[in-house]
């Protein structure tokens, strides 16, 4: 029955004529909207083709942005690490290279052993009449022979496979001590002293043996502030080749040092480095990346941090060829104690000159300005002369007397402008060989 009813409603529906025009015009509408959208669509085909291009440029420029932000991000991790890994490598590297040529010195003397005892006949009563025969025996003090003991220690490095070590003179400057040399493997070598040198902190010494490993000497003259270093000494004469890493913090420094005897040098251009020089470090070298020494470890600024220095390596290479070759210091000297005058001491002083070096004696009664005998003074010059020039050159904080010096000959006359007691006047020095102290 519901099946013709059906039937029956769409054959009245598709006869009634008003139903079919209806639809046939609606589907003509579609058609011409169609139409003219399609050809809106073509004519405007650049404008809406570059909307979209835009659109999906920019999503596409975003998305590699933040692709790129992602993979710069990752890549300078990459790189730090890569750089990290790298830099501790090198250090690494260099000091496992060097520390086998690194040695500790011990300086030992023989000290008076004292003991206590009690002397039966020697018995004091403190209360006196008021406590009679209140007495007691005081304990008395006495030498029972000696005993060697540690009093100072310092560093060094081999330069020659024959066991000979440089260190600093101050270390090796006490006489009727033992020096014994520790190499990095725990042997222990009984050491003399080579050779002193009178003007630097610098030293010699040698210990019996063949075979042993030498640092290479580096190049001075082309260190730059901000580059790194290490250094490797015997710190506080106790930690045995200890490492520190640092960066230069300045160059040709001009420094007064002094030990604890009391003695005091003035030390001219040497190195300022951040790298930790502790007591017992003197004597060690100061190394570049390479492992190359650069520096002889020479002090440390007091109540300071961080603030060390270092003999320069080009002004020690001359006396280690010295002694390789002739087994003492054959260099040539002057013979004065003097201090570098700037416009600071010069306002202080009252000087009348702002450059030179100041022919002065040390703290010591030992430390005279003029060496007796020496070339400076057979030449006449005397204490609290000036010495402005040497050979046409002033002698300011880029140039130091004592450079100028180490670079001239054994017997070559030089010529000093000096200023003495107000009035200049040039002197002719011969130099003549420096003496071991």
């Amino acid at each position: 029955m519901s099946e013709r009813n059906i039937k029956e409603f769409f054959k009245k529906v598709f006869i009634n004529k008003n139903f079919v025009f209806v639809f046939f015009t609606s589907l003509f509408s579609l058609f011409i909207i169609l139409a003219i959208s399609a050809m809106a669509v073509f004519y405007f085909r650049a404008n809406i083709f570059g909307y979209f291009a835009q659109e999906y440029l920019r999503d596409n420029q975003e998305q590699s942005l933040n692709s790129k932000d992602n993979k710069n991000v990752a890549t300078e991790k990459i790189i730090e690490k890569q750089l990290i890994f790298s830099r501790e490598k090198i250090n690494c590297d260099a000091v496992k290279n060097t520390n086998p040529a690194v040695v500790s010195i011990i300086i030992s003397k023989e000290v008076p052993k004292y003991e206590t005892y009690i002397d039966p006949n020697t018995q004091n009563n403190p209360f006196g009449d008021l406590f009679p025969g209140f007495n007691f025996n005081i304990p008395q003090y006495r030498q029972n022979g000696t005993e060697k003991k540690q009093i100072g220690g310092g560093s060094g490095f081999f330069v020659s496979s024959d066991g000979l070590i440089v260190t600093n003179k101050h270390v090796v400057d006490q006489k009727d001590v033992e020096y014994t040399v520790f190499t990095n493997d725990g042997k222990k070598h009984t050491a003399t002293v080579v050779a002193r040198d009178p003007i630097l902190d610098i030293a010699l010494i040698r210990i019996s043996g063949s075979n042993f490993p030498s640092l290479s000497l580096g190049n001075s003259e082309t260190l730059e502030v901000g580059q790194s270093v290490i250094a490797i000494g015997n710190a506080l004469a106790e930690f045995r080749n200890t490492v520190s890493v640092g960066v230069i913090s300045g160059l040709a420094r001009s420094i007064t040092t002094g030990d604890f005897s009391g003695s005091i040098e003035v030390l001219d251009h040497v190195i300022q480095t951040d790298a930790a020089i502790n007591p017992g470090n003197s004597g060690g070298p100061l190394l570049d990346l390479s492992g190359r020494v650069i520096g002889v470890n020479v002090a440390v600024a007091q109540g300071s941090q961080n603030i060390g220095f270092a003999l320069p390596i080009n002004s020690v290479k001359s006396v280690i060829e010295s002694v390789k070759k002739t087994g003492k210091i054959v260099r040539p000297y002057l013979g004065v104690r003097y201090t570098m005058i700037n416009a600071q001491m010069k306002e202080k002083n009252n000087l009348t000159v702002d450059y030179g070096v100041l022919v002065k004696a040390g703290a010591n009664t030992n430390e005279l300005a003029v060496i007796p005998g020496s070339p400076a003074d057979k030449a006449g010059i005397v204490e609290n002369d000036i010495i402005l020039e040497i050979d046409g050159v002033k002698l300011d904080d880029k140039t130091n007397l004592a450079s100028i010096i180490r670079g001239k000959s054994i017997g070559q006359v030089i010529n000093l402008k000096i200023l003495s007691k107000g009035v200049e006047k040039n002197v002719s020095v011969t130099l003549e060989v420096a003496k071991d102290s």
